[in-house]
């Protein structure tokens, strides 16, 4: 399933669902996750079934799950791939109130 065209709802719920998956891959409880996570069952159960969630807390159960590096990748710059890229990727910082 490509998921670049999905909106941010139906990202999120693709990944509460990654999330409870891997969860009971694991065969932990949620109040296991809990407590390795420090994330109140309440807040787990709402992101298993609304996937609504902080991100502080998102984070939290990444970290007690051993995924958390897979976020370091997320919103770096590109690499450049050709001159354009590289002449595109000249940051111009804007003026306050410019933008």
């Amino acid at each position: 399933m490509e998921h670049w065209l999905a909106s941010p709802n139906e990202i999120a719920k693709i990944l509460a669902d990654r999330h409870k998956n891997l969860r009971l891959s694991k065969k932990w409880k949620r109040t296991t996750l809990s407590n390795r996570s420090g994330v109140s069952v309440a807040s787990l159960i709402r992101f298993e079934q609304t996937a609504q969630i902080s991100l502080e807390n998102f984070l939290k159960l990444l970290f007690a799950l051993g995924r958390l590096d897979e976020v370091d990748s997320l919103l770096q710059s590109q690499v450049a791939k050709t001159i354009d890229d590289l002449e595109n990727q000249v940051i111009k910082n804007p003026k306050r109130g410019s933008v």
